[in-house]
């Protein structure tokens, strides 16, 4: 399937149709999680990817923590008024916060989450936002087709030691992922003309 989609692509893509807004790099986000968590959490979803390539609207917040702090964060979001929460198909929670937004709490005890929030890229104001490596393997492990855009966008943006860094990555945690990996890193550079 990923060589049909690249043969698609070289026919009839035009180099650099790519998003024409601005590249990725360093965000500040109006909403401070940190201040409401105390448990490792990383930010990941959409507005984490706005770290790594031409922001996409999004209009919720999701972020990541280990499963045995599940139960702590729901505590704490609640203790600072969040209400509506609902139960997702996956392990985690949604639930609105005070100020009215949405967030997501995705759960897992997959055996890379530990390192994965002990070393997270920051925003300007400190908040943490999933390392690329790991937020790669995150949107390979959900695939769904927004997921598999956003890799490959993000990777067309990453610089070839942080490409080499999510191979490395992906290599030990989702092996079988790798061709896919270089496909969609060979999309995205096809739709940014690089």
């Amino acid at each position: 399937m990923a060589s049909i989609l690249i043969e698609i692509a070289r026919r009839r893509q035009r180099p650099g149709s790519g998003s024409t807004r601005s590249g990725p790099g360093l965000v500040s986000y109006s909403m401070n999680i940190r201040a409401i968590l105390s448990v490792p959490f990383a930010i990941i979803g959409g507005q984490a990817t706005k770290a790594y390539m031409p922001a996409r609207n999004t209009l919720d917040w999701d972020i990541l923590v280990h499963l045995d702090d599940l139960d702590a964060a729901r505590s704490e979001l609640e203790s600072a008024g969040a209400e509506s929460f609902t139960i997702l198909t996956i392990p985690g929670f949604s639930c609105r916060l005070d100020n009215g937004e949405m967030l997501d709490v995705i759960a897992s005890n997959a055996v890379w989450v530990p390192a994965a929030l002990a070393h997270p890229r920051h925003d300007e104001s400190g908040q943490p936002i999933l390392a690329l490596p790991y937020l790669v393997l995150l949107k390979l492990t959900a695939s769904r087709v927004q997921d598999l855009a956003d890799v490959s966008r993000m990777l067309a943006c990453a610089a070839p030691a942080v490409a080499d860094e999510c191979r490395t990555v992906i290599g030990t945690y989702l092996p079988d992922a790798t061709s896919d990996l270089q496909s969609l890193l060979e999309l995205g550079r096809l739709e940014h003309g690089g």
